[in-house]
């Protein structure tokens, strides 16, 4: 019996095409039946963040990092040709004419596939962010933890 591949990916991007990105080398990664974590960290933190505002006791700095910051994956802007907003409503409907899955699906589709999603705990701490605001079955981490399964990893990714 050999041991099973590991694929890491570090989603540090909170731009939704690198997101989706992300998400589809994780999904086809599962598929080949590795075994995939996707660490996210700084801005990547908000394709977690659910779409509804969770009430929440924060400190002004945090509410402001809160509202200045996408609320879910389908929120999320593009890296490039993001036309004040236009760029992410014609790339969704290009998606949608071809059958491409959205993010969020692609999110789900990870899960799923027992993809393993982990959140930043020091950077939740500097942004604000609380676990209530997070998707259901993400898990919680330090980079010791990513640093551990990236060691076994033959596929590691920044994105």
């Amino acid at each position: 019996m050999t041991d099973k591949k590991r694929t890491t990916i570090v989603l540090f991007s909170g731009d939704y095409d690198k997101a989706m990105a992300a998400y589809i080398i994780a999904n086809g990664a599962a598929a080949y039946d590795h075994e995939v974590t996707i660490f996210h960290t700084f801005w990547g933190l908000n394709a977690l963040r659910k779409d509804e505002n969770i009430e929440v006791k924060k400190s002004f700095m945090e509410k402001m990092f809160g509202k200045m910051m996408p609320r879910g994956a389908d929120k999320m802007g593009l890296s490039k040709m993001h036309f004040a907003g236009m760029g992410p409503k014609m790339i969704k409907g290009i998606m949608k004419k071809h059958n491409a899955l959205p993010l969020p699906d692609l999110i789900e589709m990870a899960k799923e596939q027992e993809v393993k999603l982990v959140a930043c705990t020091m950077t939740m701490d500097l942004l604000g962010l609380q676990k209530e605001e997070l998707l259901d079955g993400v898990e919680y981490a330090g980079v010791a933890a990513y640093l551990g399964d990236a060691q076994d990893g033959q596929v590691n990714l920044f994105i």
